[in-house]
């Protein structure tokens, strides 16, 4: 689900990937390290078949430029050349936000955080006592006198072996848990704070907003851009009309109608 953006730019909306798909935790210790998750890869896709379209126009017309001259008839006289269009710059301005760092530094985006921290405080206080009880019997193995029997300390090793695997596997599911429920208060968060984002750069003129959080795999993502300040595909279509010089098609005759015949009416009962 993407934030709203209004009708009245029909602007791109930020991907719902941003809001919730990001991890903002990277370990049970430290919660207030959100990462963005976020792929171009679909623009990059559009882009990339466009730049290779549009570098087989310009090789084609190089070629055709460098060819030589054949010897042909005389040319007929030249057609009045077309009006040149003069091309017009779009406006265009951009913003920048470091949105993870602004989600989690909202009031409500602290609370969030120190919601879920809350919640895990007496498992965090539970693992820590499992790691020390295993040091302290870890400490009394190493102190056991030399004439202490090999089957005895094969016991204890065994027992703090299998204390460790408990604190180990105690450890990951509270380590996923917490992640979980500190990811969705983030990502609730984050959808309200990239409605805000979006308002704020329409109503301040801004045509443009990137993403400059750091320690991204893909940095300055676009989050947002609107198209109707934007938009060239119209003037793009003219302009290649009036350099081709192939008129426009004649508009389609209208379909004739078909007349249903009534149907007939039943004989008067006699």
């Amino acid at each position: 689900m993407g934030v709203p953006t209004g009708r009245g730019s029909e602007a791109a909306a930020i991907p719902a990937a941003l809001c919730a798909g990001s991890d903002p935790a990277n370990s049970f210790s430290n919660p207030g390290n959100p990462n963005s998750v976020r792929s171009l890869k679909h623009r990059m896709n559009r882009n990339l078949v466009f730049a290779t379209a549009l570098a087989a126009g310009l090789a084609s017309s190089s070629l055709f430029a460098q060819a030589p001259a054949a010897t042909t008839p005389a040319p007929a006289p030249a057609a009045p050349a077309a009006p040149a269009i003069v091309p017009q710059a779009l406006p265009t301005k951009v913003a920048v936000i470091a949105f993870e760092q602004a989600v989690i530094s909202t009031n409500e985006g602290q609370k969030a955080t120190g919601d879920v921290q809350k919640k895990y405080e007496p498992k965090k206080v539970a693992l820590d006592a499992q790691a020390a009880e295993i040091e302290s019997l870890q400490k009394q193995n190493q102190a056991l006198p030399a004439t202490t029997s090999d089957e005895e300390r094969a016991k204890r090793l065994k027992d703090i072996d299998t204390k460790q695997k408990a604190l180990q596997r105690d450890a990951e599911d509270a380590q996923n848990s917490y992640q979980s429920d500190l990811q969705e208060a983030y990502g609730k968060v984050a959808q309200k704070v990239g409605g805000a984002a979006v308002k704020y750069a329409q109503e301040n003129g801004f045509t443009m907003l990137f993403n400059a959080s750091t320690g991204q795999q893909q940095p300055n993502q676009l989050l947002w851009f609107d198209v109707s300040k934007m938009d060239i595909t119209q003037a793009v279509i003219n302009a290649y009309n009036v350099s081709s010089g192939v008129a426009a098609p004649p508009p389609s005759a209208p379909a004739p109608r078909r007349t249903t015949p009534a149907a007939p009416r039943p004989a008067p009962k006699q």
